[in-house]
């Protein structure tokens, strides 16, 4: 298996998320055991301030929360980023409460559901020993690459998840030697964590980018407006990230878009011109399922059938691109594309 050392960097997204529910312990230890470089916990806060792994704040979708009669009350609408969810959220539950919980599928139309109700929520702290443990048994080094999820909400509602972030990485031995990426979709707070890392060699920082017609949920520009992913993604945007960032993470369409016959196109100019700047390039997300795969690239006809080959096939149409790290939700497989077997 590759080590950190390899050219390309196997990222597991949110665990092995193909084969166990997201984000759980199980998730990520079979992540590792499959040849993941980099496991990701998404971050939320909790009511009691706690960093806990979850794609969303909101837990209805990937957890079995409906079930109990006594958080029925705690179901609601809100405003996140501009846009109305109704559900149930991690800053309405303290740590306690949310133990009691176990998690489910979230593509259970795709996805084997018989995991469903045996894994429960873990804390970045539980995730950090997991992969310590892990790394120390294998004999290899395994990366932390968290994301802070929707941290302008959290900051509103006086739960700011930077600080408390960096203070989690240094409390454990592990994260203040291997080596971390924190990523975000927004822009202000990895500016902010950008001036905290002084000292702190093994900590790297990526800008997620949504796609081109989207903007990121804070204000990036000095009269308060919008900057647009895709003009985050020109070379004069990608130059503006080299002041706080050392990676970017765009969609894997970004990289190589699929045609309207659904192939595989020409690589874009974006690795090209990222590398220029300086910046290395991790596009997300490679699953797969057919239903994720371009047309062409499917085994069959069932939405739901595992293609190995094509999901290896898309990957090193961006191996060929220049990309150095991809984040895939079947390690297993991206480890046979980036090696060969």
């Amino acid at each position: 298996m590759a080590s950190l050392a390899s050219p390309v960097v196997v990222i597991a997204h949110r665990g092995a998320s193909a084969l166990r529910p997201e984000h759980t312990l199980a998730a990520y230890a079979q992540a590792i055991a499959d040849g993941a470089d980099f496991i990701e916990p998404d971050l939320v806060a909790t009511r009691d301030g706690v960093l806990v792994a979850r794609h969303e704040n909101e837990i209805g979708s990937t957890t079995d929360v409906a079930m109990f009669p006594g958080f029925a009350d705690r179901r609601r609408r809100q405003v996140i980023d501009g846009e109305a969810v109704e559900g149930w959220f991690t800053e309405d539950f303290t740590l306690a409460e949310l133990k009691i919980l176990r998690a489910r599928e979230r593509l259970p139309q795709l996805r084997s559901t018989r995991h469903d109700g045996r894994f429960p929520i873990a804390t970045l702290d539980e995730v950090i020993e997991l992969v310590a443990a892990e790394s120390a048994r294998l004999g290899r080094m395994v990366g932390l690459i968290p994301e802070i999820k929707h941290p302008t909400h959290f900051q509103r509602l006086g739960l700011p998840m930077e600080d408390r972030l960096l203070e989690r990485l240094h409390a454990h031995a592990y994260t203040r030697r291997a080596p971390v990426v924190i990523q975000s979709l927004e822009v202000g707070n990895l500016r902010y964590l950008s001036e905290r890392l002084v000292g702190r060699p093994n900590i790297r920082l990526l800008q997620l980018l949504g796609a081109p017609d989207e903007c990121p949920a804070d204000p990036v520009d000095g009269d308060g407006g919008r900057l647009r992913y895709g003009q985050m993604m020109t070379p004069a945007g990608l130059r503006a990230i080299t002041t706080y960032a050392q990676v970017i993470g765009p969609p894997s369409r970004a990289v190589v878009p699929v045609t309207a016959q659904g192939a595989l196109g020409m690589p874009t100019s974006l690795v090209r011109d990222a590398h220029a700047a300086g910046l290395q390039v991790q596009p997300y997300t490679f699953r797969p399922e057919n239903h994720f795969l371009p047309r062409v690239l499917w085994q069959g006809e069932d939405p739901r059938t595992v293609n190995p080959e094509g999901s290896i096939a898309e990957i090193r149409a961006c191996l060929v691109a220049g990309i150095d790290g991809f984040f895939t939700d079947h390690p297993a497989i991206g480890r046979k594309a980036v090696d060969g077997r």
